[in-house]
Order: structure tokens, then sequence, then C-alpha cells
């Protein structure tokens, strides 16, 4: 059997009496899933005889990684599945080294796992988000002694993996969290090939003091060892960021069972690892025995942090202003398996936003995710799953221990890392018959202490458990003005009242849904409903669509006018609040999640600058006008191709831009220059009240930021027409290209007046040869959705033939479209 492999890791030592191929392969292709359970290990392998009506259940073909979920997380007609899913395989296995071990490392996987070799089960893992590694080396050698090993399976060893995202109260996180419990090998699967002494776990530990001049590092090593060798020896090597090797030093070791201090080095005056200088030094550890060497490379930085006493946040001794967001792994089409690539785009688009923090919530994240913050320079607070719910018993706290002690352990040489996230939202009862604050004190007590003791550098942290805020070093309260609660106009003072309240102040979450391509001429109208003054926290419920009292959350319209105004406000305020160490908006990426059913796209939080396809929205360039250095100017409305109102209103137009002055041209004729000033809101300044002509208009600015010039351009049509009530649906094709068509259907009232301001909800179906582009979460990728201004688009993939749109509308005649 050929297999498409990526190889991670190839090391070549040309030493005199030396060399070794230590080499780990992702494990990508030739795989086979099974969406339900099976009767027993011996249904996964046993002989299939081409066209025997018994050789069920099928089995589909895919790749790694691969998540149950890709399309049932936002599937508008059902719940999404939580159960068992199995893979299987077939590996070519032949280890180089003479009495080596082979092993099976996991990336991730949801939630329970248990690993097989043909019919052995060789390992089991409990928990969806940290590493693991299953040792597979006895299983295939008693494998390879069988005579089926040639016979049937042509000298390849048979592999079996079996995945559980079933509900259960007494694992972490909790079902009633926020976000989807995904199943599958989400995460990337390696093939590693170890010597018979390797080493687990590399501990590197880099400081420097405030003035940048002196850098310790302190190394030490966990073996992996089931040899039960004694003694081990080898080299640490030291390479600056520019690739050069600074320092080299060997060491021995005559104890192999505890983690082995292996070198220290001194080094003067270190590049320093920041945001804008994300520097990154190498360490290099080998480790011999006989002769087999084994080597293993990190990455560290030198930098040194403060979070001040009832003041700022500073970074090498500068203050520096957390700018920041969150992240869940999530990605239209494949859910919570994300490549790579897609990983790698999302945080550049991250980064060219502006962002230098990043709480990764709520839960351990992809190895290349940590990797990614590193190098670009993105500080990080990193949390364990023990999200909402209340306290469990002895088996759910042993399992939050580990799954803390694993994340600190595996990623405790991330010079990104600031933070520790002890839990999130533990106030939120639900999970247990009986909610016992104490006892969830006690607990967070605990894991208090056991981060401090696995890594003394960081500091700890929690959201939003107000009866446990004393216990981390940094707390963050509730604080959603002008979304769950209150104006946004009150988040100053919201937010120095918590401030006084803890030595440890910091703001994470904070923001507001917005509805992909809905737009409002008056996008602050629900707020005369809403009362100031009742506190700006979230409380139970009130994400809720339904009931209490009035809130933009409800009552608003979810357009990306009001969030882009929400967004603005607090980054102008943000700009002047000097004993502010940061705040982190949720969310950067809109998200599935099991509990918003109700949403204008079902199942999905909206809260992301970015849809879950990774298209910007309107709020994305807000951010970067006030985070960003190199030029940018961006007129609001891209994605509103028609707006509203009577013939001669003024209306007004607003460009987010980080330049010093723009100029604004509507049809030719220049508006006049304005100077940008971030505390006159909106849009710092940068708005213009323009009479629109009917029909269409042309809109260009010119900005300027010293010598540099930037320009943005748009057309939107000027309706003038009023309408009533919709009556009927239209629909047309709009686009044609590379075997895909897109479809626009609108509301129109009795007369054919396009109902701009229409909310109802549309439903595409489709018959023929082609297939929906849906389940993706996005606004234009899901085939039930609440119009925005009044339309609604879905794309077909043709797949060269015949087929027939459908579209409804509760209360208007269904209407259809030939493809």
């Amino acid at each position: 059997m050929k297999r498409s492999v990526l190889l991670l890791s190839v090391f070549i030592c040309t030493s005199v009496g030396f060399s070794y191929a230590q080499q780990k392969t992702r494990l990508t292709n030739n795989w086979e899933f099974l969406k339900q359970d099976i009767g027993g290990i011996w249904e996964a392998v046993r002989p299939v005889t081409p066209g025997n009506p018994e050789s069920v259940p099928v089995w589909q073909k895919v790749n790694l990684p691969h998540c149950f979920n890709a399309r049932d997380a936002v599937d508008p007609d059902v719940n999404y599945y939580q159960g068992p899913g199995w893979y299987r395989t077939q590996l070519d296995i032949q280890n180089p080294y003479a009495g080596g071990h082979t092993l099976l490392h996991f990336e991730g996987a949801g939630q329970k796992t248990d690993v097989y070799v043909y019919t052995t089960k060789v390992g089991s893992h409990l928990g969806g988000y940290d590493e693991w590694t299953v040792d597979i080396t006895q299983a295939v050698e008693d494998f390879k002694k069988t005579d089926i090993y040639q016979k049937r399976f042509k000298g390849h060893i048979p592999i079996e993996i079996r995945c559980d995202n079933s509900r259960d109260l007494e694992t972490i996180p909790s079902q009633l969290s926020d976000f989807n419990v995904y199943g599958g090998l989400y995460r990337y699967l390696n093939l590693v090939y170890a010597p018979a002494l390797s080493l687990d776990k590399i501990f590197a530990s880099a400081q420097v003091d405030k003035d940048d001049k002196q850098g310790d590092l302190q190394i030490k090593a966990r073996f992996y060892n089931p040899a039960g060798k004694t003694a081990a020896e080898g080299t640490v090597r030291l390479i600056d960021p520019q690739g050069k090797l600074i320092m080299q030093k060997n060491y021995s070791v005559n104890d192999l069972k505890s983690d082995a201090a292996i070198g220290t080095f001194q080094i003067k005056k270190p590049k320093a690892w920041s945001p804008l200088s994300p520097a990154l030094y190498t360490v290099e550890v080998s480790v011999k025995s006989d002769d087999q060497v084994y080597v293993q490379i990190e990455k560290v930085g030198f930098r040194n942090f403060e979070f001040a006493d009832n003041g700022p946040f500073y970074l090498n001794g500068k203050r520096l202003l957390l700018r920041g967001t969150h992240r869940h792994e999530d990605q239209a089409g494949v859910a919570e398996a994300m490549t790579d690539n897609m990983m790698r785009q999302e945080m550049q688009m991250m980064k060219d936003m502006g962002v230098n923090f990043i709480r990764l919530g709520h839960y351990q994240q992809s190895r290349t995710i940590l990797n990614l913050c590193d190098s670009l320079g993105i500080l990080v607070w990193e949390e364990e799953p023990w999200c909402r719910g209340g306290l469990g018993g002895e088996g759910y706290q042993a399992q939050a221990k580990q799954m803390m002690t694993n994340m600190i352990e595996q990623h405790y040489n991330h010079p990104a890392i600031i933070l520790w996230g002890l839990g999130n939202e533990n106030d939120w009862e639900g999970d247990f018959p009986v909610y016992d604050k104490e006892k969830i004190r006690t607990f967070m007590k605990t894991q208090n202490d056991l981060a401090h003791s696995l890594d003394p550098s960081r500091k700890t942290t929690i959201r939003r458990c107000d009866f446990c805020k004393d216990i981390p070093d940094v707390y963050s309260p509730s604080i959603w003005a002008g979304w769950y609660r209150g104006l946004f106009t009150e988040y100053r003072a919201t937010s120095e009242e918590e401030f006084k309240k803890v030595k440890h102040f910091f703001h994470a979450e904070w923001g507001g849904d917005s509805h992909a391509l809905r737009h409002s001429e008056n996008p602050d109208k629900a707020l005369s409903n809403i009362k100031s003054g009742s506190g700006t926290d979230e409380r139970l419920g009130d994400a809720s669509l339904y009931g209490g009292a009035a809130r933009a959350s409800k009552d608003g319209d979810w357009s990306e006018s009001y969030i882009c105004n929400l967004f603005d406000w607090h980054l102008k305020e943000q700009e002047t609040m000097p004993w502010l160490t940061g705040a982190a908006f949720w969310i950067f990426k809109d998200f599935s999640t099991p509990i918003r059913p109700d949403n204008p796209i079902p199942y999905m939080n909206q809260k992301g600058v970015v849809e879950r396809d990774l298209t910007p929205k309107e709020s994305y360039y807000v951010f970067q006008s006030y985070w960003t250095d190199k030029p940018m100017a961006h007129i609001y409305g891209h994605t509103w191709p028609v707006r509203w109102g009577d013939a001669g209103e003024q209306k007004m137009i607003k460009v987010y831009s980080n330049c010093d002055n723009a100029e604004l041209f509507v049809n030719g004729k220049s508006y006049g220059i304005k100077k940008r000033n971030s505390q006159d809101f909106p849009a710092a300044g940068l708005r213009w009240m323009v009479v629109f002509q009917a029909g269409n208009n042309d809109i260009k600015v010119i900005a300027h930021k010293g010598k540099q010039t930037v320009t943005d351009q748009i057309s939107q049509q000027y309706q003038t027409e009023k309408w009533d009530k919709p009556a009927k649906l239209q629909i047309e094709k709009i686009k044609d290209e590379n075997g895909e068509s897109t479809v626009q259907v609108k509301l129109v009232d009795s007369k054919g007046v396009p109902c701009l301001d229409a909310v109802n909800w549309i439903n595409f179906s489709l018959s023929g040869d082609g297939t929906l582009i849906d389940d993706l979460g996005t606004s234009r990728g899901s085939r039930k959705v609440q119009a925005y201004n009044g339309r609604a688009l879905i794309s077909v993939k043709n797949n060269k033939g015949k087929s027939v749109v459908g579209v409804q509308s509760p209360g208007l005649e269904t209407i259809f479209i030939n493809l």
C-alpha cells in the first residue's frame, strides 16, 4: 500500500561512529471511517469478500485530520452527532533502530480514544485536547509473527482507533459549554520511530532580567526509557535567532527515572522576544545510548513580563497594552479538523489586524497554534477545559488535574504563553444536582497550586467566577457593555469599578454578535429601550433571544453596523485607560455551538470579526484602524450593496483608517479632508454626511500617512422607494464559474419593491445532479438563514448536470430556479 506522508523531521549525524535516522511521519492518507459503533474489534479487521451483502457496515475513505462533525455541527435540522466512531488503516512499519520503539503520537483526539493493533488493544486516553502517545512496539512485533501478517495483510500492520464524544457529565468540558465537544482524529496523528533510549520532554526555562542584560537558560530532560537503561549522555546546543551556534555543552546522567538537569547557559544581552520582534532561540538536545542517537529540538524566547499591582502590563520593562482576541478550533467544512495551512492563514489574519494577545478558549489547542504565536509574536492565555457546569466527582477532578498537567508540560517552552487559565465561567451550574461554591473554591485552589508548582514562571487566571476571583493571580470579570447588559457607553465606568476590586485585572470577553452582510441605516434604534445603570455583566439566560430585560443581544438588529459602533467605542476608550493591562474581544472567528439554534445562522455563535470560513466582516477593519501601523483605509459597506432613505436626505459615510487624514469623493465630487482623532466617535472623525443620488453612487477615499497614500473605493445603490411588508420572493442566478452557480433570493413587497430591512427566515433546497454548498455556518453557506437586508445567497456545485433550487420562507409562496 502506498502512503502519502509528510516527513516532519529527519536528522542525520555524521559524527565518527554514529548514524541515526530519527523520523516522525504524519499519517494523513489511506484511512477509512465509520460513524457508528461496531459489535467488537473483529468487525473492523475481519476479511471482506467483494460483493458480499454481509460485508457491512460500509466504511468511507477519509484523510486526517478528520472530525465526526464536519457538517452536522451546523446542520439546522438535527442535533450534532455525539457517539463513537472508528478509523482504520494499514501501516508499513519498519523501525530502523535495533531494540527501538514504534509510537503513535496523537496531537489531539476527541474525546475518549482506544487504539488497537489488529485485535490487540494497546492504549486508551481520556481528553480531547492534550497530546498523548501509545507505544505499539510489542503488539507490532507479535503481529509480525502471525501467518496473516504476510498472507492477508501483505506485510502491513492493521491499526484501528475508536473515538467517542458521547455525553458524559463526569468529564470535562461541560456539555453546557457554548461550543461543540467534537469527536474524531481532528488533529494530526504521527508515526514515530525512536531508539531504545530517547527523550520524552524537554523543559527549557528562559529568563532575562528587566534590563535585558543577562539571560539564563536552564534545561531539564525527561527520558523515554522502557528498556530500563541506567545512564545517558548527550549534547545540548544553543542556536541564536540568526541560526548561529553560540553555545554547546555535553552532559551525562545516571538517574533516568526523574527529570534531570542537563544544561545551564548564561547569555549576555540576549535578543528579547516581543510582539514586534519575536526572536526565537533554538535548543537542540541529543541523547546517546550504545550506537544510537536521538535528537529533539525546541524553540525558546527570552522575555520578562509583569502585571503591575493595580496597574498595567509590562513586557521587557515597558508598558504594553494587550490587544487581544479569542479562538476556537473550528472552521467551515471541517469543524475542528483544521490543517496547518488553515491555522496559519487564521493566525496571520489576526496578526495583520494588530492582535498581540490571544486567549485560547477553552482548552489546550494545537501545537501548530502555539508555534505560530511564538513566531508571529502573539502573547497567550491558554486554559484547561474546566468550563461551566459545576464540579464533578473524583474521576472528573482527576481528569482536570491531568489535563492541566499535560497542557503545562507540553507547552512549557513557548515564550508566547504568559497565563495559565484554571477554568471558565465556573459559577455556571447545571451539570449536577448539587452546586457547592466552597467545593469549587477548594478545587480552584488545588488547580492554582498545581499550575504554580508545574510552572512558577507564569501567572494563573480565570474568567467570570466572582466567588473565586481572589485565588488566581489575574482575574477577568464579566463586562459585556452594550450587548448582554447596558449600553456600550458604560464600558469605561464599569471597567474602572471592576478594576478596583482585584490586584491584577484583565478584561477577557466583550463584543457582540453580527449577522454578516446585514447592515442598518439606524443601528442604535434598540438602545432607547435598554436601561442604563443596571450593570454590564452577562448573566444566566442573557444569551437567550427570549424574555428578560431589553438588551442589544435580544432586541438589537444584529447588524454589522451596530457591532462596528460598539467595537469603535470600546477601542477609543481603551486608548485612554493608562491603568488597563489589556482586553480581548470575543471572538476572532464565528464558531459553531449546540446551544444557539435560534441565531440568524442556526447553531452559530456570530461574534467573530471574520466568518467561519475566514471571510472578513466590516468590523475586522475597525480593529485594524486602531491596532496596526501599516497604512490602511476601508470604507464601511463593502458588503452593503443597497442603502436607502429619502431623496435629498444626508447619509453618513464612515472610513476606518489608521492614516493621519483622508479625503472622500462621491461620484467624483470631493467632500473635503478630515483629520483622524481616535477620540472623535465614530470612525475616529473620518466620517462625512453626503446626499446620495438615486441609483448608483461611486465612493472613493484617499488617505495619507506621512508620505504614504492608500485608497479604497466601493459602489452602492441608493433606494428611495418605500416598501410594505414582504409579500413574495424573487430569485436569480448571479454567478456561474468554476463549476459552481450562485443564486440570490430577495424579499419584495406586493409591488415588487425590495424590502431592505426584511429579516425573514430563508430555506434553500435542491433537487437534481448538483450539490448544495451548505452546512458551512456562514452567511452564504447555510440552507436555513435569516435574510440580510432582504436577501440571501447560496451556491450549488453543478457536477456537470442539471438542478433545481427551491426557496421557501414562512408565509410566502415557494419559488424555484433551474440551473
